[in-house]
């Protein structure tokens, strides 16, 4: 291990347990200093990122530590065990909180935002249930974390207390509870009379134990009841969720929350059913498609959304569903091309996120309309947007073109035609959606506002707050590097599949 003072079980405890008692720390701080309430946010999370970064040499060379926590009920703990789809989850969610928290500062203190304590203590409580899903060692433990991710978004998601924060809170909370409780909870009930288990094994439990309609039936109640994977139709908590403040839309709808439906998704089709069961019985041809479906018809209404943050929101719906088509294609490097996707997609969306957030704090502008030659008074903000954009459409040199290359290969590699055409159809469709903002930000012509606009004061301005602007190009980077250094979310992808 890294930190060789520690042993893997203490680590693994530690990954869940830094977060909360940063969040101790923070709550105590307060209001009533700003400065040492925010370097606590900071160093905890490095601390964080430290312990989980730590487990990775073990990981990769095969190992799979494990700690049981508690027995909840008979026969049925809450466990923690590192994975490879679990590690690069809680590295992707553990690195990101380092820069997330960087620009919160910036993003928070640059728009006089209220309640800003509740805010940062809230983010850690959702941090230790991300992680604590990525190393669920069985559904029970999943389900579980899963939950407390979704109760303690909810005050985030509502930050404001406005009339339409509380609304959209409403519809988030109110779809993803439905979707957990009615189908994921059913579904494990299920599963654990049909097997005796609720753990996660290679090559998945339901093996010669669920055939025909009833598999059909199960991997329905699965899919739908992971809501936060944002399949079509119980995806409208997404673009709900939009309300919150940038860092919340960042991070949490744009890594945590979505990626642990997605990851859910994969670790429940790989460790519960198993690739060969899927493949043989041939009972996810209809997920196929629905994610066929939820990725052209995300980005065909994403083109029609003049608010920036909507059209990325309706985008994160699109690019989410690309995990799920790889996954169903069955092919080792369609999967490993899924799991690719999951880091391609959080440093590519988290940076356009980070940009809608950098434009709102400096000129408060929320229209792609407003957007007219803004790129030469914010360069470095629109450039990173369009490294951002670029790696959404998959063009080199960014992490994007990675993943779908390894998706691509999948498809042509099983024969599915149809993931063929949505992927090359779906890539058009981003380019039509994100092109167009580029262009008109570095091409067009400044369009000056009316002097009886209330924020006619803010069209002098220049770039926002040093800490947003840091932020937004550290992940912009990171997408480009990404693509020339792929190295460990791909061993981690071909560990998953077995080589």
């Amino acid at each position: 291990m890294l930190l060789s003072f520690i042993t893997e079980a203490q680590a693994i405890q530690l990954a869940v347990a830094i977060p909360l008692l940063g969040g101790l720390i923070v709550m105590w701080m307060g209001e009533r200093n700003r400065n040492l309430r925010e370097a606590a946010s900071l160093i905890t999370a490095v601390l964080e990122f430290a312990v989980v970064a730590s487990l990775t040499p073990e990981v990769l060379e095969g190992a799979r530590p494990s700690v049981d926590l508690f027995e909840m009920l008979p026969g049925l703990t809450i466990t923690l065990t590192v994975e490879p789809l679990g590690q690069l989850f809680a590295l992707i969610a553990s690195g990101l909180w380092i820069v997330n928290t960087v620009y919160s500062i910036g993003y928070m203190r640059g728009n006089g935002e209220a309640n800003q304590t509740r805010f940062y203590v809230c983010f850690t409580i959702a941090i230790s249930a991300a992680v604590g899903i990525a190393y669920a060692g069985n559904l029970l433990t999943l389900f579980l974390f899963y939950e407390v991710l979704t109760i303690s978004t909810y005050p985030l998601v509502t930050h404001s207390g406005k009339a339409e924060a509380i609304r959209g809170g409403r519809v988030y909370l109110g779809i993803l509870m439905a979707t957990s409780i009615g189908f994921l909870f059913l579904a494990m009930l299920w599963t654990y009379n049909i097997t005796g288990t609720l753990d996660f094994v290679e090559g998945g439990i339901l093996a010669d134990k669920v055939h025909g309609p009833e598999l059909a039936v199960l991997m329905f109640l699965y899919m739908f009841g992971i809501g936060k994977a944002a399949l079509m139709p119980v995806h409208r908590w997404l673009p709900a969720a939009m309300v919150a403040p940038t860092p919340v839309s960042a991070l949490l709808h744009a890594v945590a929350v979505v990626k642990a439906g997605v990851f859910s998704v994969v670790k429940v089709i790989v460790y519960i059913f198993g690739l060969d069961l899927l493949t043989e019985a041939q009972s996810d041809d209809w997920l196929l498609f629905i994610a066929g479906f939820t990725i052209i018809s995300a980005s065909i209404i994403a083109l029609r959304q003049d608010n920036l943050k909507r059209r990325l929101a309706y985008s994160t719906v699109s690019q989410l569903s690309y995990v799920i088509l790889a996954t169903t294609i069955l092919a080792p490097i369609s999967v490993a091309g899924a799991v690719m996707h999951i880091a391609a997609h959080a440093f590519g969306k988290i940076t356009l996120f980070f940009a809608a957030g950098s434009i709102y704090t400096a000129a408060h502008k929320t229209e792609i309309s407003q957007l007219d030659g803004i790129g030469k008074r914010m360069p470095f903000t629109m450039a990173a947007f369009a490294i951002g954009a670029l790696s959404m459409i998959g063009v080199p040199p960014t992490a994007g073109f990675i993943s779908k290359w390894y998706i691509l290969s999948g498809a042509l590699e099983t024969g599915e035609a149809f993931a063929i055409l949505v992927i090359v159809a779906s890539t058009l469709l981003n380019a039509g959606y994100f092109l167009p903002i580029v262009y008109a930000a570095f091409f067009k012509d400044e369009q000056p506002r009316d002097e009886s606009d209330p924020y006619h004061k803010y069209d002098d301005h220049g770039e926002a707050p040093v800490a947003v602007v840091m932020a937004l190009c550290f992940t912009a980077l990171g997408t480009v590097v990404l693509f020339f250094y792929p190295d460990v979310p791909l061993a981690l992808g071909r560990a998953l599949v077995g080589g």
